[in-house]
């Protein structure tokens, strides 16, 4: 008998519990209807979303890493990443989920760091010089190594206290609406990592809970028309968004303006990294701040220091309907583009889904996206060798084996990709993938042998 809609979706439901067996359990229970035939995978596509962030940080669905693992699979992801602010809480998860689906998996971390030699420069936080959105790509485990404990348990720490400075200000905004840091807003998070989309989504919960009339409470105390927040309070994203700008962006009451000690330094974050093995990763915006304007020399500070690849959210940098902004966005991508190839610099790619609304997945094929979809896809096998090639034999591209064998960015990035697009996503085939793999072999003999295995 063919299993109901409503079994489906309860057990997708619990991809999203809190406890990890619960979705450990669900997942094995979906992948034995898909054997039966019950749930269909959509044939997989050339497309990649390699920044997706779970609930781990914050997702605007409140999707797990389990969850994210299982959407890409059914709708025919070919690669799909996890990215967290701040933990590598979901590394293990998603990977084995990954493993398990038989889809390409990736992982990654966001922070907010301070870059000292921008310390003057606007670079990919608005209105906050210094500051910079930065990322860390192709983790392995969610266990760092014993030398990167103190910086992540710094960063936790960092983040903490400004989220309850930024709620105890809000708080005395919003009287008589008070949200409680620890009653309110930890127990929406798996493991204690709350982010300011937590806070904004409970106030708004809590503000639709306890008055008669929620929209004349935010009428008054964000100084908006009633009519124009009642049309906002229609689209819980454009609401949501509305709450956060006027409350926690520059300019709102819960707003504070991060100084050179409010997050780790640059340098200090590439520790955690590199102690991971990972890859240091930029963070493009959209290229109309003053540091992204002067793309060739941020990056070649941030090459120094060790980064190899670089992030873009592709929505950003394109879907405006003012057609002067659409235009400026993406002539700046495509500039973006063709410096990072001149740099031997891997593009990644991602919708984010850290806001209600967000995609899935970006439509390669649209005019917009269509020049740079070799690159994008190219970028989503490199960043998949990586982290098989890391993960199963300590040969990723930071690894004694790379550092040894490859001598510049443009021929290490080459056999990554190589390796990406031969490696099996699948564990019982990537096992046959293993076989003769050792860390004596040559680049080319690795790539030899891993054809051989597909044989």
């Amino acid at each position: 008998m063919a299993a109901s809609e409503k079994i489906i979706n309860s057990l997708e439901s619990r991809l999203n519990d809190f406890d990890r067996q619960v979705r450990k359990e669900s997942l094995e229970a979906l992948n034995e209807l898909v054997c039966n035939g019950d749930i269909p995978f959509e044939p997989v596509r050339e497309v990649a979303n390699l920044h997706c962030h779970s609930f781990f940080s914050y997702n605007g669905y409140g999707y797990s890493p389990t969850r994210l693992a299982w959407l890409g699979k059914k709708n025919g992801l070919k690669y799909m990443g996890v990215v967290d602010f701040d933990v590598l809480d979901g590394v293990d998860e998603f990977l084995d989920a990954c493993e398990y689906l038989g889809i390409r998996g990736t992982a990654g971390m966001e922070t907010r760091v301070f870059f000292s030699e921008f310390a003057e420069i606007e670079i990919n936080s608005p209105g906050e010089p210094g500051v910079c959105y930065h990322m860390g790509v192709g983790f392995t485990s969610s266990s760092a190594p014993a030398s990167a404990h103190r910086i992540l348990e710094d960063i936790r720490l960092r983040v903490a206290q400004r989220n309850c400075r930024i709620l105890e200000k809000i708080n005395q905004f919003l009287d008589p609406l008070i949200i409680d840091f620890e009653r309110d807003i930890l127990p929406m998070t798996p493991s204690g990592n709350a982010t300011e989309r937590h806070i904004v989504t409970k106030i708004a919960d809590k503000a639709c809970a306890e008055f008669e009339n929620p929209a004349q409470f935010w009428s008054d105390k964000l100084g908006m028309p009633l009519d124009v927040v009642q049309a906002e309070m229609a689209d819980q994203e454009v609401f949501q968004n509305t709450i956060r700008k006027k409350l926690m962006k520059r300019g709102g009451a819960g707003y504070i303006q991060p100084t050179a000690d409010s997050f780790p330094l640059i340098d200090d974050f590439y520790q955690v990294v590199f102690a991971c093995q990972a890859i240091p990763c930029a963070a493009w915006l959209d290229g109309t701040s003053p540091g992204e304007q002067a793309i060739e020399k941020l990056l070649g500070v941030l090459i120094d220091k060790g980064t190899a690849v670089i992030n873009v959210v592709p929505e950003r940098n394109w879907n405006y309907q003012d057609p002067k902004e659409k235009t400026i966005k993406l002539e700046n991508l495509y500039h973006l583009a063709q410096v990072a190839a001149d740099l031997d610099l891997p593009v990644l790619v991602g919708t984010e889904m850290n806001s209600f609304g967000q995609k899935m997945v970006d439509d390669f094929d649209i005019p917009e996206l269509l020049p740079l979809k070799e690159k994008f896809i190219s970028g989503a096998d490199f960043l998949y060798g990586h982290t098989q090639m890391q993960k199963h034999w300590g040969m990723g591209y930071l690894s004694p084996w790379a550092l040894k064998y490859f001598k510049d960015r443009k021929s290490k990035n080459q056999f990554f990709t190589s390796a990406g697009c031969l490696l099996s996503p699948l564990v019982e085939e990537a096992t046959a993938d293993f076989k003769g793999i050792t860390n004596d072999l040559t680049p080319e003999e690795v790539l030899t042998r891993l054809k051989i295995n597909k044989e």
